[in-house]
């Protein structure tokens, strides 16, 4: 190796690495903001789920998940030291940095469906459920997209047009889908909904640690999108690598703003719930393609995605679909949305492309997913008992409470 590739080498994989801590970072922050749209007496349950489905992703990723994804096999013996990385040409990069680049993209999926089942679902049938998500489900659909294989031997995403920089549906939307399939046969909380339709609000329990969960996502956001990159260790790479950050950030603020001020329109009021989910919704909205667009354009894909997602949380809850985070609305209807506007700047993509690949990702996740949930709820139940989840799933499920001195079980 010459000393400007080995140079090259280290650069892009210490970029990598990087990339992936700050997507790792990420969990930290689903974790906050869930626990803090959850009630106190949910706190410790929703902690738990979190720190244990980012080992559970980890390991079942290891296992056999980057396997079915890149290699076409179901076992992993180890990764190879030969930069491969299931790409045509060897990567400038080590392959176990992008394992673990990887690996953390899996971990950010099943995190999307922790929030959306809170507060009534049983830990270990939702961490039973993980398993099959991170070691089959998201594999499976990750090698039809990012891993090139062609659908059941029936057709090929890439050859029909379909692009997906980072994740908007690969990631995003699949693990909405999974988390809507999960929330219709789990159903809704008690007292969510009333007899005659009207939606119950259920406030969170704890806003500055839900502002400070978004505040990390928006943050690790910069190595979700950033990593996918790829590379750092060029002029061209550095310059893409700074124009993904640029309208990564652009995306986010436009998201915010424009739900904010919706839900000013619809409320009268600042909700601060909805400006948290719009600034999410602009950066998943952006996810999909944030290499092309211009800084003003990325703002209105984002402002687009905090629009969407305040009307859509609003007709979810008028379908009675209770999601106590909004994480189907976000990742779901507005990874959607991220996938449409790709064709927009992108003339690699094409609208018929997009459209089905979004077809094949969501009816492939949420029928498995259906199906895995399903029989966990026949093997063991999804659901705690109307007691367990009046007094809290703390108690029930974990056995202590996330604030002993200042609540009670009753409460």
């Amino acid at each position: 190796m010459s000393d400007i590739f080995q140079l090259q080498y280290a650069l892009d994989t210490f970029y990598f690495l990087v990339c992936g801590a700050l997507v790792m970072w990420m969990a930290a922050g689903f974790a906050m903001l869930e626990a803090g749209l959850v009630r106190t007496k949910n706190t410790t349950e929703i902690l738990t789920k979190n720190i244990s489905l980012y080992a559970i992703a980890c390991t079942m990723y290891l296992v056999c998940g980057y396997a079915i994804m890149y290699d076409g096999g179901f076992l992993l013996s180890g990764i190879v030291g030969d930069g491969a990385t299931g790409e045509a040409e060897p990567a400038t990069y080590a392959p176990s940095a992008d394992f673990y680049f990887q690996v953390v993209f899996v971990a950010t999926a099943m995190s999307i469906v922790s929030g959306a089942v809170a507060e009534r679902m049983k830990l270990w049938a939702f961490l039973l459920f993980a398993v099959v998500l991170t070691g089959y489900i998201y594999p499976m659909e990750g090698s039809w997209t990012w891993g090139g294989a062609s659908v059941f031997g029936m057709y090929t995403l890439g050859d029909l047009g379909f692009s997906d920089f980072a994740g908007s549906g690969i990631v995003h939307m699949a693990g909405a889908a999974a988390a809507l399939a999960g929330v219709i046969l789990l159903g809704a909380r008690k007292g969510k909904y009333g007899p005659n339709g009207e939606v119950n609000a259920i406030p969170g329990a704890n806003l500055p640690l839900a502002t400070l969960g978004t505040f990390i996502l928006w943050l690790g956001w910069f190595g979700f999108n950033g990593g996918s990159v790829l590379a750092t260790a060029s002029v061209e790479s550095a310059n893409a690598v700074a124009v993904v950050f640029m309208n990564t950030n652009a995306a986010a603020a436009g998201g915010l703003i424009a739900a904010l001020i919706v839900a000013k329109v619809l409320f009268g009021k600042a909700d601060l719930t909805m400006a948290l989910n719009g600034a999410l919704a602009g950066l998943v909205a952006i996810t999909a393609e944030p290499s092309t667009p211009t800084p003003l354009q990325a703002t209105l894909f984002g402002a687009l995605g905090g629009v969407l997602v305040v009307f859509s949380i609003l007709t979810l809850d008028k379908l009675k679909i209770d999601d106590p985070v909004g994480a189907i609305s976000v990742h779901g209807v507005v990874g959607l949305l991220g996938l449409l506007l790709v064709p927009v700047t992108n003339d690699g993509s094409s609208f018929s492309g997009q459209i089905i690949g979004a077809a094949t990702i969501f009816v492939w996740v949420f029928v498995t997913s259906y199906i895995a949930w399903y029989v966990i709820k026949v093997i063991m139940g999804l659901r705690v008992s109307e007691e367990e989840e009046a007094n809290g799933v703390d108690l029930a499920e974990c056995g202590m409470e996330a604030y002993p001195e200042f609540t009670s079980s009753k409460s």
